[in-house]
């Protein structure tokens, strides 16, 4: 596999925010939005073999791993790597841009995918795979990245248009107006989670926390 970096964290985002997690970020994206926070995952990484993930993994000494990226799904070992994850009883959460198809991953035991779907500031909204959200379980995620109240009236247009069993988060980009976006959610009362990304309430802007 194409890797960027193998590291041991805390959870920023989604349903196991808080929780100690080893994170693998795999190399390439096919998606480029505007507001991308890990640009350094476009290039090509080092070959990695799946052994020597599990490995590191294993070193971390955590009950949860994150395959984030770039795009994990554009590789085709990510689900020989998530399916061993799985044999290990660790729980993995697969974050997707949301571009292409989660099925090969829907079978394989103590997974959780988080599946982007971008709104107009990405630039990126006409790749949404909208037939991903149908397939998505109670125990998933959908995620919307809103930069502004276009975003906004996008993702509460999309919900009502592609309805998910899944939990929604809606996650306002990092230095943005995170309590505007909370007062909109209020106001509609929209069942959806409003959430920061943890690490960089903790660290800041650092690649690799």
């Amino acid at each position: 596999m194409r890797i960027i970096e193998v590291f041991h964290s805390v959870q920023g985002e989604g349903p196991l925010t808080g929780e100690r997690t080893s994170f693998i970020r795999t190399a390439r994206c096919n998606l480029r939005c505007s507001w991308c926070d890990t640009p350094y995952s476009f290039g090509p990484g080092v070959e990695r073999s799946i052994p020597s993930l599990l490995a590191e993994v294993a070193r971390h000494r955590t009950r949860y791993a994150c395959l984030t990226g770039g795009e994990p799904l554009l590789q085709s070992e990510s689900v020989d790597l998530v399916r061993a994850l799985s044999d290990r009883a660790l729980t993995t959460v697969i974050e997707t841009g949301g571009s292409l198809d989660v099925r090969p991953y829907l079978g394989i035991p103590h997974v959780i995918l988080s599946v982007d779907v971008k709104c107009p500031s990405s630039r990126m909204e006409a790749k949404n795979r909208w037939a991903n959200l149908p397939l998505l379980r109670t125990t998933d995620v959908v995620k919307f990245v809103l930069a502004d109240r276009k975003d906004y009236l996008y993702a509460r247009r999309a919900l009502r248009t592609h309805p998910v069993r899944a939990p929604v988060v809606f996650q306002p980009v990092w230095g943005t107006d995170a309590g505007r976006l909370a007062d909109w959610v209020l106001r509609d009362r929209l069942d959806v989670r409003v959430m920061l990304q943890e690490h960089k309430v903790l660290w800041g802007d650092v690649p690799g926390r």
